[in-house]
């Protein structure tokens, strides 16, 4: 019992931050993988029943890359918040 370890406020917030960059890649990955399956269709290749007009597919590509750029600025901010 003696040999147990603590776990210290560090390894915790490192934790935490691994555990959120993962969340967040992951919501970046859905995001592009609408914007390419919407790009796919627009280029007349059928995988989804319904119709997308360049105006719809373009903004995907507009809340996908705002998204993204949100994600990565979260992520070095917990990433760095983190490491204290």
């Amino acid at each position: 019992m003696a040999d147990e370890k603590k776990l210290s406020i560090s390894e915790v917030r490192k934790t935490i931050a691994v555990s959120l960059a993962a969340a967040f890649g992951f919501v970046i990955a859905l995001l592009w993988n609408e914007v390419v399956k919407a790009g796919i269709a627009l280029a007349g290749v059928k995988l989804t029943p319904e119709e997308i007009s360049l105006i719809g597919w373009l903004g995907y590509v507009v809340v996908a890359v705002v998204i993204t750029v949100v994600m990565i600025i979260l992520i070095i901010v917990i990433g760095r918040w983190g490491n204290k």
